[in-house]
């Protein structure tokens, strides 16, 4: 009331505090026990979550798990929602099992058993000890591996759900426990100036079969509809699906150029006021699968961005130009020529200037102060990451959208550009297929559009975006099963995924380490980088930087060995910095179809990152960690204080990547990724590419891909500079074709 009372009397500018969008504030009351779990698979759920998860208060309550009936439905549901159908299967197996005392004899063997009547118990009777040791024995169990799958799939899901969750009043009680606050933010708040985006937009999620006709008419598409097939058919110049590093450019370049531009998006759009910090809704939202999304055997963990401005608008801000050898090899070993060029170079400075690259950083957060340190101790070298945000940008957030509004990803730059010279952006839109037809020689079909439809399914009417040039930019992930399930046979859609697979470690430092000040969560998330090389060639083996890990992420991968030694190191999670190791990945992947990828990480990237957390350990101690550790199974740790440099070195010796969950190893390694290329790669052929120089489709004529899947390989460092040059350079190309044919 005093807001609106200010405004009346002519105040245009209040400073106020942030309001998030309803969508990232919480996700508990989205509940509602569809998960189709019996009741006694849910005690045994909750019995197995009460089992990892420990009193993180003093007095040894739980407060999150007061409501025992209520967690247990939280973790199947989000189980359901976000777990692959043969994961959710084995678990809904194994909780049925577990139900009865002659299941628990199959499964947990003689603890279920005792010298008093019933002498014999299923897993809800059992005591905490007994339950905790079954636990301990399914982690590293080597021959009947689903019970391992069972506890890593209830140990990501309930932890993180535990630390994620939210109440009515924004708040987590566990956090508290661990040293953890959402910062509030408070910023001058243009009260009468509406989104970047709004004269542009189109939100499915607030429309419905009528209104969406009428949006598309007001921003000036031409509509016709064929009610007998339920379809409204668009026309425009250029379609393009996604919005993110590749569709953000595509669209600015093509707007300025004078054609009708329409971006369909999946995600939903957000600005720097509608971002909530808040872990668990901000991934659900912003992230494809919620941030839970994993190869097919689970060995890699993959965070891609799923929102307007794609992984541009939740990215840790690194603007990293293509290094000069990665440049060298792509155009000489896979013969593109663009990556020879000045035009390539130029567009690196474009690229740069439209989204404020700067190389100044005022002041760093905890985990960087810590890998600076560290470097500068060992005498190795540390240098400084350019961001797309001010000098004195100190936000650990970002990766839930940028609450400041200063970070400049394409969803306040290009897309904005976009939107002023005319495009339409549709939200809450998935592409289904691109539309082919034959081009009347029997050698190579012709794309006319896309079909797409509400991601939500409350609008029946699907849209049939006509177009002159269509252009997938949904990203390494998305772009391979979209190319496929229109009828493309190329061999290279989906193959050669480059993931950057990366380890992580930590190492704690109390508050008496005063040097170093703040907390893990807070400040820049990535600002300075050391390159781990080789002695004799002096090429980069990996890359060592700082992640952002909220308590959810941080606990749900961290290792569990016992209730005690995860209750410990959780609570320091305040002052645990964590570095990874980054390899650029010779070994490759395959995008096999929507959110099925298969990837293992070969035998020379695992060696890059035995070195690389090797090199992250020993900065770690260098900086004055009293205990570092690996994110191994076993939570293999070491207390520095009072160690020899002997037994140091022998713990660093032992420090080598496990195999993953499905390893019939007892101890096993989760790998993460966020950049993904090369899936869809350029090529100066059929044979080696799945789109030709200009970005075209070899099978499709005016279909192009405009994303991180064009690249030809793997990039080794952050790559969002990289595609966003890319993208200009193949953008450009496109107005060229449009201008040189009549279609």
């Amino acid at each position: 009331m005093e807001e609106q009372r200010l405004i009346n009397m002519g105040v245009k500018e209040l400073e106020v505090l942030r309001q998030p969008h309803p969508l990232l504030r919480t996700r508990r009351g989205n509940i509602n026990n569809n998960h189709g779990f019996s009741s006694n698979q849910i005690q045994a759920l909750g019995a197995i979550c009460e089992t990892l998860i420990p009193p993180l208060s003093d007095n040894g309550h739980n407060p999150n798990l007061a409501d025992a009936s209520y967690f247990p439905q939280e973790v199947a549901e989000l189980l359901v929602e976000r777990g692959k159908p043969e994961v959710v299967f084995i678990v809904k197996l194994t909780l049925m099992l577990l139900s009865s005392s002659f299941g628990t004899l199959l499964l947990c063997g003689f603890d279920c058993l005792d010298w008093k009547w019933p002498f014999l118990h299923k897993f809800t009777d059992l005591s905490l000890i007994k339950r905790e040791s079954i636990l301990q024995k399914w982690s590293k169990e080597t021959t009947f591996l689903p019970l391992r799958v069972t506890f890593l799939t209830l140990k990501i899901m309930g932890i993180y759900c535990f630390f994620s969750r939210i109440d009515e009043n924004s708040r987590n009680p566990s956090w508290e426990a661990v040293g953890y606050h959402v910062e509030e933010v408070k910023k001058l708040h243009n009260n009468g100036k509406e989104r970047p985006l709004e004269k542009g937009i189109i939100e499915m999620m607030y429309s419905n079969d009528s209104s969406l006709k009428q949006s598309l008419i007001q921003k000036g598409l031409p509509v016709t509809e064929d009610s007998d097939h339920g379809v409204y058919k668009v026309k425009c110049d250029v379609a393009i699906v996604g919005s993110g590093c590749g569709g953000g450019v595509a669209a600015a370049v093509l707007a300025k150029s004078g054609y009708k531009v329409v971006v369909l998006e999946k995600g939903s759009y957000f600005v720097a006021d509608d971002y909530s910090g808040f872990e668990g809704p901000s991934l659900h939202e912003l992230y494809d699968s919620g941030g839970l999304l994993s190869t097919v055997d689970g060995e890699m963990m993959i965070f891609a961005g799923s929102t307007v401005g794609g992984g541009s608008a939740v990215n840790w801000s690194a603007c990293i130009r293509t290094p000069d050898h990665v440049l060298n090899e792509w155009s000489r070993k896979h013969r593109i020529s663009l990556y020879n060029s000045q035009e390539y170079l130029s567009a690196m400075d474009a690229i740069c200037e439209r989204i404020g690259v700067t190389d100044k950083c005022d002041l760093e957060g905890f985990q960087n102060q810590v890998l600076r340190k560290g470097c500068e101790k060992l005498g190795l070298e540390v240098e400084t990451v350019p961001r797309n945000s001010s000098s004195d940008h100190f936000c650990g957030s970002c990766g839930y959208g940028c609450r400041r509004g200063d970070k400049k990803g394409t969803d306040s730059t290009f897309l904005v550009d976009a939107v002023n010279h005319g495009a339409v952006i549709i939200t809450g839109c998935k592409a289904e297929r691109f539309i082919l037809e034959n081009d009347g020689q029997g050698m190579r079909k012709i794309c006319t559009g896309v079909m797409a439809s509400d991601v939500n399914m409350n609008i029946r009417t699907k849209l049939q975006i006509e177009s002159r040039v269509t252009i997938s930019a949904c990203g390494s992930l998305s772009t391979p099963p979209l190319m496929i399930s229109s009828g493309l046979k190329n061999k290279n859609i989906g193959r050669n995924l480059h993931l950057h697979p990366v380890l992580f470690v930590w190492g704690y430092f109390p508050e008496s380490v005063t040097e170093l000040e703040g907390k893990s969560f807070q400040g820049g998330i990535i600002t300075s980088v050391h390159k781990v090389k080789s002695e004799e060639e002096k090429k980069t083996i990996a890359i060592v930087e700082a992640p952002s890990f909220g308590p959810a992420s941080f606990a749900a991968m961290f290792p569990w060995s016992s209730r005690t030694n995860f209750n410990d190191h959780i609570r320091k999670y305040s002052r645990t910095a964590v570095l990874f190791a980054l390899a650029r990945d010779e070994g490759s992947g395959e995008v096999i179809k929507e959110k099925k990828i298969r990837y293992g990480v070969s035998e020379i990237d695992v060696e890059k990152l035995k070195i690389g957390i090797r090199h992250a350990l020993r900065i770690l101690i260098a900086a004055g960690a009293t205990e570092v550790g690996t994110f191994r199974s076993d939570g293999q740790s070491i207390k520095c204080k009072g160690r020899d440099k002997e037994e140091l070195e022998e713990f660093l010796d032992s420090v080598a990547p496990a195999g993953g969950p499905r390893a019939k190893s007892m101890y096993w390694n989760i790998f993460g990724s966020a950049h993904q290329m090369g899936s869809c790669r350029i090529g100066q052929n059929e044979e080696e590419g799945a789109v030709d120089e200009c970005g075209e489709s070899w099978e499709a004529k005016n279909l192009f891909v405009c994303d991180g899947s064009l690249l030809p390989g793997a990039v080794g460092v952050n790559p969002m500079v990289t595609i966003l040059a890319t993208a200009l350079c193949i953008s450009g190309r496109i107005v060229d074709n449009l201008k040189k044919n009549s279609f």
